[in-house]
């Protein structure tokens, strides 16, 4: 039998490290099954495992129908069951989503959701929480401003142009109509604006004759991450035994080659925009063409400036996390939502032709941001398609501590007694539905599953102001501390891509309505049902439009 106190003091050391390690991550699992349930007075579904709890289900339904069925039995308010007999408090009470998203301290990201994330983009404002998220908030919010946005319209529309100029070459081919997959050019057109408006880089992903661009390839290994099942489960793996993290593997190998590329590009970015902030700085040039517009120098300018404590600063390693988390979030949740609008006006023809009317009113080829914004049906138009193809379904906040949720709706407990608060435990998760919300009969009207821009020419219902979001009634950007600090640089860019496309095309369904469904993933991807093997696309007929 082997001794272990034969065994070298290094090895001992070792193995008591990882047994530490591990029973720190596995015990908090094992006391869920002894601790005393907080929401064991909530009404809510049978749980179906005392392993996965209700998780089975939840994952069987397409993007999680059934939690909005057992709302419909259950009430606004109810719990559930999840992985390890976990809790989890779903609510499309407004007051409770609005304590959660506004509580940001208390209410934190689920610990594996920022563990993948983190992998994946690193600590930069995307995956930073509390104290660190604040700092770097602060210091990156004036680069997001209207006058900053104002300034990079331009881009917008110069892109826009681009990718419809390729699409018009592809349609001069066909006898009528070419069948696009128009998930794919809307993807190229935001990568280079991101790579341009963000860091003044050129991706040429647009151009066909383009060579393989390294950046845009770790950029595709670490969106790869976070969407792909075998990917998710080693990193769940992972993050419940940590040792594994020390396993050599094809996953580790390539994100950290992604990883190594992104760091070397970024911090020669950093130098490069620090040069020139600190050489127009040292000369007092004002000469708006020496000035760079992109994000990454606006970030770097206003951590340099004087208004900032030096304690308070971003290191270059803070600033080049944040490199990452521009190229996901100013890139991927874009396009797919004009991926989602152009789907919606291909199966609403009147819609599209009003919609292109306005468009053709205004006498310019390249309009400002100002005038974008003076368009009343394609703002209306891109409302009402983040209302019902948000980029997320939904969200998962843990709480930090004890707390009680107030509630605008009572819920009548397990005991047949009306309660205006929940109770809940440190650790309790949180479901916000952002689908569910944007999408509620209760807040919108009988027509809440309709895609209706005139809703927003009309005046929302009174209701629907309850609604805790950082822009237009609803959740789509989330709202509070942690609110998509980029919505004004997406809504003007799609605003661009809009104005480029439907003027110049007229756009038709490809495949049958039920044909498209979405890739189970962190932004919901198209996917056609038939044609599965092909991964994320959505085919539309694209014609030009006759004037």
């Amino acid at each position: 039998m082997l001794d272990a106190w034969s065994l070298p003091s290094s090895w001992i050391v070792v193995i008591a490290t990882i047994s530490f390690v591990m029973l720190r991550k596995l015990l908090p699992i094992f006391l869920v099954f002894f601790k005393p349930d907080s929401l064991r007075d909530l009404p809510g579904p049978t749980n179906s495992s005392w392993f996965f709890g209700n998780a089975k289900e939840v994952r069987a339904s397409e993007r999680s129908a059934v939690l909005s069925i057992w709302a419909k039995t259950y009430g606004k308010t109810y719990r559930y069951k999840v992985l390890f007999n976990s809790d989890v408090l779903y609510t499309l009470d407004t007051r409770a989503i609005s304590h959660v998203l506004n509580h940001s301290n208390d209410y934190l990201k689920p610990q594996l959701q920022h563990f993948v994330f983190s992998q994946a983009v690193g600590e930069g404002l995307l995956t930073a929480e509390g104290d660190q998220h604040r700092r770097q908030r602060r210091i990156m919010n004036p680069a997001f401003g209207p006058a900053q946005i104002r300034e990079l319209t331009e881009i917008f529309v110069t892109k826009a142009h681009q990718l419809r100029d390729i699409w018009k070459e592809e349609v001069s081919k066909c006898e009528e109509s070419a069948r696009i997959n128009i998930l794919n050019g809307l993807n190229k057109m935001t990568l280079d604006v991101i790579g341009l408006a963000g860091f003044n880089y050129m991706f040429n992903a647009l151009n066909p004759h383009g060579k393989p661009n390294e950046l845009n390839e770790a950029l595709n290994t670490m969106f790869r991450s976070l969407t792909q099942l075998d990917t998710n489960v080693l990193r769940f793996l992972q993050f419940y035994l940590p040792p594994l993290q020390f396993i050599p593997n094809s996953v580790t190998r390539s994100m950290n080659k992604a990883k190594g590329v992104m760091r070397c590009i970024g911090m020669r970015l950093i130098a490069e925009k620090k040069a020139e902030v600190l050489g127009i700085s040292n000369t007092g040039e004002k000469d708006k063409h020496l000035q760079s517009r992109d994000l990454l120098t606006l970030l770097i300018k206003a951590n340099m400036s004087s208004e900032i404590p030096e304690s308070q600063r971003l290191s270059d390693e803070g600033v080049l996390a944040q490199v990452p988390t521009f190229l996901l979030a100013g890139h991927e949740t874009t396009s797919n939502a004009t991926t989602w609008c152009l789907f919606a006006l291909a199966h609403a023809q009147k819609i599209q032709q009003k919609l292109r009317e306005e468009l053709l009113s205004v006498p310019t080829e390249s309009p400002s941001m100002d005038e974008l914004n003076e368009l009343p049906y394609l703002d209306a138009v891109i409302r009402e398609t983040l209302r019902i193809h948000p980029p997320l379904d939904r969200t998962v906040r843990r709480s930090t501590k004890d707390d009680v949720i107030p509630l605008n709706t009572p819920y009548t407990d397990v005991h047949g007694q009306a309660q205006n608060s929940v109770r809940i435990n440190k650790g309790c998760a949180i479901l916000i539905p952002i689908l569910a919300i944007n999408k509620s009969k209760e807040l919108w009207g009988e027509d809440a599953d309709e895609f209706y821009p005139e809703r927003w020419l009309a005046g929302v219902p009174e209701a629907v102001r309850d609604i805790p979001g950082v822009w237009g009634n609803m959740l789509s950007f989330l709202g509070g501390p942690r609110s998509c600090i980029g919505y004004r640089f997406s809504l003007v860019e799609m605003k661009a891509l809009l104005f480029s496309l439907i003027r110049a095309f007229e756009f038709h369904p490809a495949v049958p309505y039920e044909d498209i469904t979405r890739e189970r993933g962190v932004v919901q991807r198209p996917v056609v049902r038939s044609e599965m093997e092909k991964g994320s696309q959505l085919p539309l007929l694209v014609r030009l439009y006759q004037r």
